[in-house]
């Protein structure tokens, strides 16, 4: 059963510091909604609320904003876009989390947010996705091309998901 339909007000807003988005909706609230509905993709809350501060962070080459996306006080999407301080080899703004309410998926409010960043950035964006998320067509859709396959080496194995995989080598040390 869907939360609304596509006639409904959606109301977004965007915050750029750590004051107004605790008064206005609450941090907290902000990193809840976009664990739970992240669902697998997502990360820890911890990763989340870094990734909040690095967006409302006035070091130099750090911040960004948050985009809520509500009907009345409900959120229903939300997401969190980090400046890099980068250009030209590396995108200026990453999309690090984007997120849709379950029951409110399919009515374009994902599509609304991702228009929203794109008219707030000035310059290219990045964004990570899995290979098995459909949200991907979304992505694509809306103008995001696949570069390259990321690669990443973690220095502790133990939190990566290859991390439990036997491997037997020939190669002698």
């Amino acid at each position: 059963m869907k939360l609304l339909t596509k006639n409904e007000k959606i109301t977004i807003d965007r915050f750029e510091n750590m004051e107004t988005a605790e008064k206005e909706i609450g941090i907290d609230r902000i990193v809840d909604f976009l664990h739970t509905h992240l669902e697998e993709y997502g990360d820890d809350r911890k990763a989340i609320w870094r990734s909040i501060e690095y967006a409302f962070s006035n070091e130099a080459g750090k911040g960004g904003f948050v985009l809520i996306a509500r009907h009345g006080e409900r959120i229903l999407g939300a997401s969190v876009v980090n400046d890099t301080g980068m250009k030209e080899y590396i995108p200026e703004h990453i999309l690090v989390y984007i997120a849709v309410d379950r029951e409110a998926r399919g009515i374009g409010i994902g599509k609304k947010l991702i228009k929203q960043i794109k008219r707030t950035c000035n310059g290219d964006i990045a964004l990570h996705v899995e290979e098995n998320n459909p949200a991907r067509f979304l992505y694509k859709k809306m103008g995001f091309k696949t570069k390259y396959a990321e690669m990443r080496f973690a220095q502790d194995q133990s939190k990566t998901p290859y991390s439990s995989m036997k491997t037997t080598s020939n190669v002698r040390e």
